[in-house]
C-alpha cells in the first residue's frame, strides 16, 4: 500500500495535512517526532512531511530528526518548523528574524518558480498563509530559492535532485490560494504516488480494528446525537452489535425541542438507547460559574460520572469499553502533541476514576475531520439529514452562555436561536453555512420598547463556513435576513433587546465564544 508519513513537530495544523493528503487518495498517518529510524524503515513511506510547530530549531531542546533521514532517498517536504528543520540540518542557519518586516504572519502574497515541481501548474503570483517569526539565515548547500515575499528573499527552497522541498508557510489551510495543488505535486510528481486509498478503506479497517479490540466485551457509548457520535454509533454497531449501549445524557442545556428529537432519531434504529435526564445535577454543578474553561471541566466531569452510573445499572463491567465520538479538532484544541489549549473540550475531561471504571476509552474517529466523519457516515449508510446535522457542543448552550448559566438564561437563548435557526431555514440558507447559533452574552444595554425604557442583554448570532472547522470564515447573511431575525428576536423573546453579528474569521477567533 502507498503510505506517507507526517512526523508530528506540535503544530495547531498538523492533522490537517494529513486531511489533504487523504483528499488526494493516498494513505497516510500521522506519528511523532520521536519515531526512530527503524520504525520509519518499517513504515516504508513513499514520502516524508515536517509538520510545523511551535518551538525555534536553534534552540538546545528543540525537537528535532535523526541525520539518517535525509539518506533514506525519500522525497521529503518541510512545511514552517519542518522547513527550518531540514534547513538547519542539512547545513543552513535559522535565526530569530532582526527585523519586525521578516516576520510574517497571515496571508501575504507570495512569488514562486514555477519551473519547481512542487509549484508546477500554479500561478506565479498568489496567496499563502504565513505564520513564522524566524528567518533561514542561510539556504542549505544545494537548494534553491523557488519563493519569496518582498519582505522574505527564501520562502520556498528545493533541492530537487535529492527531492527535498520546504515552505514558510502553510500549504494544507484554505487561505493558501494554490495550496492544496502544492501537495497534489508532491505527491503525485514528486513521490510519484498512483492514489488508491479511499473512506471505505478506513471504514472497514476501523470495523476490523474494532472487532479485535473488544472482542466479546460490551461498550457504553456517549451520545450526544451530533454527527460525531451518531457515525461511531453506526460503525459500533456494524462491529458488535448488540454488545453496544447508546446512552443520551439530556444535561438540560440542548437547544428547543432538541431531546425529544434525539430521542424520536434514535427510537427508529436497532440500537439500544437510554436517554439520563440529568438537568438538576448538571445546573447544580454550574451554579454561580462565571470561567468557561471551569464550565467544560464540570460538563465534562459530570459527564463522566453519569456514565459511570448508567454502566453500573447496566451491569457493564471494568472488562468493557467506553466510546466517545472525539474527533481531531476537539484534540488539538485541547492541546495535543505540544500544542496550546485552546479550549479543553469535555470528553477530555473524564475524571480518573472514571476512565479506571472501564477497560479503555475508544476514540476511533479522532484522527478525522467534521467532514471526513461525515463522509464515513455514508459510507455507513446513515440518513442525509443525519450525516449533514450541524455541530452542536457537548456542553451546549452552557458555553453560548456567557457568564453564569441559569434556567432563565437558557430560556431565552432557546428561544433566540431556535428563531435564528427558522430564519436561517426560510430563508433556505442553511445549506451554504457549516454553523450558526446565538450566543447570550453578559452585556446589558439600554433600550427603547413601548416608549418605556428597557435594561436587557445583547445576543450575539454567529455563523461560519468551513470544510474543517480548523479554520473558518464567517458567512455573508443577507441584510434582509438579518433585519428580519432581529426583529423576531426583539419583538418575541423577552429579555433581549439587542443583536450584534459577529463577522470574525478562525483564527483569530474560534467558532464558539467560550
Amino acid at each position: 500500500m502507498e503510505k506517507i508519513l507526517i512526523l508530528d513537530f506540535g503544530g495547531q495544523y498538523n492533522q490537517l495535512i494529513a486531511r489533504r493528503v487523504r483528499e488526494c487518495s493516498v494513505y497516510c498517518e500521522v506519528r511523532p517526532y520521536t519515531m526512530t529510524m527503524a520504525e520509519i524503515r518499517a513504515f516504508a513511506p513513499m514520502g516524508i512531511i515536517f509538520t510545523g510547530g511551535p518551538n525555534s530549531v536553534y534552540l538546545p531542546d528543540a525537537p528535532s530528526v535523526d541525520p539518517e533521514i535525509f539518506r533514506l532517498g525519500v522525497p521529503i517536504l518541510g512545511i514552517c518548523y519542518g522547513c527550518q528543520l531540514m534547513a538547519q540540518s542539512l547545513g543552513g542557519l535559522v535565526t530569530a528574524a532582526q527585523a519586525d518586516s521578516a516576520r510574517e504572519f497571515g496571508k501575504t502574497e507570495t512569488f514562486f518558480d514555477t519551473g519547481c515541481s512542487l509549484f508546477y501548474g500554479i500561478p506565479e503570483k498568489s496567496i499563502t498563509w504565513m505564520s513564522h517569526g524566524d528567518y533561514m539565515a542561510q539556504v542549505p548547500p544545494g537548494f534553491a530559492l523557488v519563493g519569496h515575499t518582498d519582505a522574505c528573499p527564501n520562502v520556498a527552497i528545493a533541492d530537487e535532485a535529492r527531492r527535498f522541498y520546504g515552505v514558510q508557510f502553510h500549504p494544507e489551510v484554505n487561505h493558501t490560494e494554490f495550496g492544496a495543488q502544492m501537495l497534489h505535486n508532491f505527491l503525485y510528481r514528486i513521490c510519484l504516488v498512483h492514489g488508491t486509498w479511499k473512506m471505505g478503506d478506513f471504514c472497514q479497517q476501523t470495523i476490523a480494528s474494532l472487532r479485535r479490540q473488544i472482542g466479546d466485551g460490551r461498550v457504553l457509548l456517549a451520545l450526544s446525537g451530533g454527527v460525531d457520535s451518531s457515525v461511531l454509533a453506526a460503525l459500533l454497531a456494524e462491529a458488535i452489535g448488540q454488545n453496544l449501549t447508546c446512552v443520551f445524557v439530556d444535561h438540560g442545556c440542548m437547544r428547543k425541542n432538541e431531546g425529544d428529537e434525539i430521542a424520536a432519531a434514535f427510537a427508529r434504529w436497532p440500537v439500544h438507547f437510554v436517554r439520563v435526564d440529568a438537568a438538576d445535577r448538571f445546573l447544580e454543578k454550574l451554579a454561580g460559574v462565571t470561567d468557561p474553561q471551569q464550565k467544560r471541566r464540570i460538563i465534562g466531569a459530570e459527564f463522566g460520572f453519569v456514565f459511570r452510573d448508567e454502566a453500573e445499572r447496566f451491569g457493564i463491567t471494568g472488562s468493557d469499553f467506553l466510546a466517545q465520538g472525539t474527533i481531531y479538532p476537539d484534540v488539538i484544541e485541547s492541546g495535543k502533541g505540544g500544542a496550546d489549549v485552546i479550549k479543553s473540550h469535555h470528553n477530555r475531561l473524564l475524571p480518573p476514576e472514571v476512565v479506571a471504571r472501564f477497560k479503555g476509552i475508544l476514540e476511533p474517529l479522532d484522527l478525522l475531520f467534521k467532514d471526513e466523519v461525515r463522509q464515513l457516515g455514508r459510507e455507513l449508510g446513515l440518513p442525509e439529514e443525519l450525516v449533514t446535522r450541524q455541530p452542536f457542543p457537548g456542553p451546549g448552550l452552557a458555553i453560548r452562555i456567557i457568564g453564569e448559566v441559569t434556567q432563565q438564561k437558557l430560556e431565552i437563548l432557546r428561544e433566540a436561536d431556535f428563531i435564528f435557526r427558522e430564519e436561517i431555514a426560510a430563508a433556505n440558507l442553511a445549506d451554504s453555512m457549516s454553523q450558526y447559533f446565538a450566543v447570550l452574552t453578559n452585556t446589558r444595554s439600554v433600550g427603547v420598547m413601548g416608549d418605556g425604557r428597557t435594561y436587557d442583554y445583547a445576543l450575539a448570532l454567529r455563523s461560519v463556513t468551513t470544510s474543517d472547522f480548523m479554520t473558518a470564515d464567517w458567512s455573508r447573511i443577507p441584510y434582509d435576513v438579518l433585519d428580519r431575525i432581529s426583529i423576531r428576536i426583539v419583538n418575541e423573546v423577552k429579555g433581549i433587546n439587542r443583536i450584534v453579528y459577529d463577522i470574525t474569521s478562525k483564527p483569530p477567533a474560534t467558532i464558539e465564544w467560550e
